[in-house]
């Protein structure tokens, strides 16, 4: 998977912006605010997924402006393929290679991205529910019908949810619990299965990259966190304490990744250096499971990744990516001075400079 041309205008910050990037490496940089996030963002709108970031696709707009638009030029499946976005009165049309498309999301499938910003440090850093969206958002990418999976799995469970807050209230409905624990059981254990298959495969190229990103000096190592080993049984026993909470205590939907550096729990022990290059291991790893799948190596997305790390940490990134073709944003040239071969781009006020 090769961009070998992007276009954006209107969008975000940035009036007009052509990018012709190299196969490898591409460094663009810039003061903070300048729209180099932006720029991303942009690419990352061609998996057919919404913003990275959160935002609605109205915010996407350049402000006073009708619409925005992106082109993408592109090389996959050994052919050259074109793609295009707009978005006008708050919502994006695709076309890929001329034709129209229902919706943005028609595009899934067709361009496949990995991307890390600074945000994403919070798989490491914050709750179980961040590593459980990472296996998610992963695995909808590789495995078809995994999505319809965990839309029927959430649906369920609120159907569940709502039914333990009116028991207190209407006895006679807890016999009803078996219906409902029976289909919960059965997606649940479904979704189970595809996150441990997933963390399975995925372990030893996270080890393999993180071991290249720390020089050799540590180890990372994950394991999956099931919160029930048999889940119809674990919903039986668990009704009536289900019912005095007034949710649903057992499932996939409380389940964990422990991510661990040299054998301590990276989220409680880890440094800001190393829970960064831990969410890196996982991000490229990530390519790698999608490479594997689809025979596409995905195009990598690095927003502001030096910060935090040392210079041996940074000189991996520059260097040791030669798989993918990279786009990487950073604040100083400075932290770029180790790159040995790849393009410079600077981004000033919305406008994309090459250097």
């Amino acid at each position: 998977m090769i961009i070998q041309h992007l276009e954006a205008e209107n969008y975000r910050n940035i009036r007009r912006c052509v990018i012709i990037p190299q196969n490898g490496i591409n460094i663009i940089y810039g003061k903070n605010a300048q729209g180099k996030t932006n720029l991303l963002e942009a690419v990352w709108l061609f998996t057919g997924g919404r913003s990275f970031r959160g935002a609605k696709d109205a915010d996407l707009v350049l402000q006073g402006e009708a619409g925005a638009k992106l082109k993408l030029k592109f090389f996959s499946g050994e052919r050259e393929q074109t793609a295009e976005i707009t978005i006008e009165n708050g919502r994006r049309n695709a076309v890929l290679n001329g034709i129209p498309q229902k919706n943005a999301s028609g595009l899934v499938g067709k361009f496949f991205s990995v991307i890390f910003s600074p945000e994403h440090i919070a798989l490491v850093r914050e709750g179980p529910s961040q590593r459980r969206d990472f296996m998610d958002a992963a695995l909808c990418q590789i495995k078809p019908g995994y999505a319809a999976l965990l839309s029927r799995y959430h649906h369920t469970l609120i159907q569940r949810n709502t039914l333990l807050k009116d028991i207190p209230r209407h006895a006679e409905l807890m016999d009803t619990l078996e219906i409902w624990d029976e289909k919960l059981a059965s997606y649940g254990e479904a979704i189970v299965l595809g996150r441990m298959d997933y963390i399975r495969k995925i372990k030893e190229p996270v080890k393999e990259i993180y071991a290249g990103i720390s020089q050799h000096t540590e180890i990372i190592d994950l394991t999956y966190q099931k919160s029930a080993e048999d889940l119809k049984k674990a919903l039986k026993a668990a009704r009536r304490e289900d019912v005095a909470l007034g949710h649903t205590s057992v499932g996939p939907h409380r389940d964990d990744i422990d991510i661990a550096i040299d054998l301590r729990p990276a989220r409680t022990f880890g440094s800001q250096g190393q829970k960064r290059s831990a969410v890196l291991a996982l991000k490229l790893a990530e390519a790698e499971m999608l490479y594997r799948q689809t025979g596409e190596r995905p195009v990598v997305l690095l927003d502001d990744v030096m910060s935090e790390l040392d210079s041996g940490r940074q000189d991996y990134l520059l260097n040791h990516l030669d798989r993918c073709q990279v786009f990487i944003t950073c604040c100083e040239p400075g932290a770029i001075q180790q790159l040995r071969e790849g393009a410079l781009f600077e981004m000033d006020g919305g406008t994309l400079i090459k250097k």
